[in-house]
């Protein structure tokens, strides 16, 4: 299997994850939601520990201008976000009514999955939130300390960290990926809620799907401009973390793939190990897409008639609810539950079809989350080498 790329593994899985769920019985598609569970509590224990280590040592290597990118690339990420949201409203707003036509909100059902035949008590030992917190005030009081020819030691430990995790990733992670993909996708397609939402709210998902494509394509190309690379190159490395979001139903669990990307997109190492583990956190402009779509339907069915300023602080918080989210599938959407309020979608029945609405394609706004996040490093990446080091040796 070392042979074969990961990207064709990935297929692979999905593929093999759908007939397994469809055509083996209970029993035997347990077995592969088991592994899938287990290694989802390993990942969920390596992420906060990878956000430290890779955030961490991303700062603490910048020998410059550490303040600057951290807020540039924090200032994109929101922007972006409100971006995606603002678009997909307008959208949504102008077509839905006509694509929704007589959905019943009634004929829309949560089908649960299999259980796992166990599992361990594997917890994180922080959250990704402290994480994120933790590893700005190590890199950035790393970088404080240097000039002054102190901190070597403490950097010498973050360094070897870094090392550490990028051999887990390169060892256990990214060779057992395919299997976890598969084992989600069995427990998928054996549940069946996925085919049944889709009947009734396909057209609503090619519209979100079709604006998660056209909006990171946007991405690509502007930063491929300015940061002079090809948006073809930089479209065609972004397909393996592509697939693998699409898979693992989460940012955090893709950024070992993401950081090939980066590496290939020609990301300086220290740009891209901060830049990427942050805004798996940050830049949830796919997710923004699919909530603010999904919410505009269901606002839709219920003979609402939402405008821009009504929806627009929900927008706005939700920007800064997500980033709170854990990077794990429904993240967003959990996070975004006691803001639906706002816009009258409110009682468990609305909002478990918000839940449903949004788990159906998870997969793929997580996937435009981690493709804009690999444009925005190749920006920030531009922004390092030709201002902050320029004036830095003017």
């Amino acid at each position: 299997m070392k042979k074969i790329g990961l990207l064709p593994r990935i297929i692979i899985g999905i593929i093999l994850g759908i007939l397994v769920g469809m055509y083996l019985p209970g029993p035997v598609v347990r077995i592969f939601v088991t592994f899938s569970s287990i290694f989802s509590l390993f990942l969920n224990f390596i992420i906060p520990l990878m956000i430290v280590a890779f955030i961490g040592y991303g700062i603490a290597s910048l020998t410059e201008g550490a303040s600057k990118l951290i807020g540039i690339t924090v200032a994109i990420s929101y922007g972006s976000t409100l971006l995606a949201g603002s678009i997909a409203f307008l959208v949504a707003s102008n077509l839905f009514p006509t694509l929704l036509g007589s959905a019943a909100l009634s004929s829309v059902k949560i089908e649960s999955g299999l259980d796992s035949y166990f599992t361990i008590p594997l917890k994180p030992l922080f959250d990704v939130t402290s994480a994120v917190v933790f590893a700005f005030i190590l890199g950035i009081g790393i970088t404080m300390l240097r000039p002054k020819n102190q901190g070597e030691e403490l950097f010498s430990i973050v360094r070897d960290a870094e090392e550490v995790i990028q051999a887990v990733l390169k060892n256990i992670i990214i060779p057992l990926l395919p299997i976890h993909i598969l084992g989600t996708f069995a427990n998928l397609a054996y549940a069946g809620s996925i085919q049944h939402i889709l009947v009734i709210f396909g057209k609503v998902f090619a519209v979100v799907i079709t604006l998660h494509i056209l909006y990171i394509t946007a991405l690509f190309i502007i930063s491929g401009i300015i940061g002079k690379k090809s948006p073809l190159m930089l479209i065609k490395n972004q397909i393996p973390p592509y697939f693998t979001a699409v898979g693992t139903q989460s940012s955090a669990a893709t950024i070992p793939v993401s950081l090939i990307a980066a590496e290939r997109n020609g990301v300086s190492e220290q740009i891209r190990n901060f830049v990427i583990p942050l805004c798996a956190t940050i830049h949830l402009a796919g997710s923004m897409i699919t909530l603010t779509c999904c919410s505009t339907a269901v606002i839709l069915i219920l003979g609402q008639n939402p405008t821009y300023v009504s929806i627009l602080p929900f927008i706005l918080m939700l920007g800064i609810a997500m980033v709170a989210a854990p990077g794990a599938p429904g993240g967003a959407v959990m996070s975004a539950l006691p803001f639906f309020y706002m816009i009258g979608i409110t009682g468990e029945e609305l909002q478990g079809l918000m839940i449903a609405l949004y788990l159906t394609q998870d997969s793929f706004g997580t996937a435009a989350n981690v493709s804009g996040d690999n444009a925005i490093a190749v920006f920030v990446d531009w922004f390092y080498k030709t201002k902050i080091k320029k004036e830095a040796t003017a």
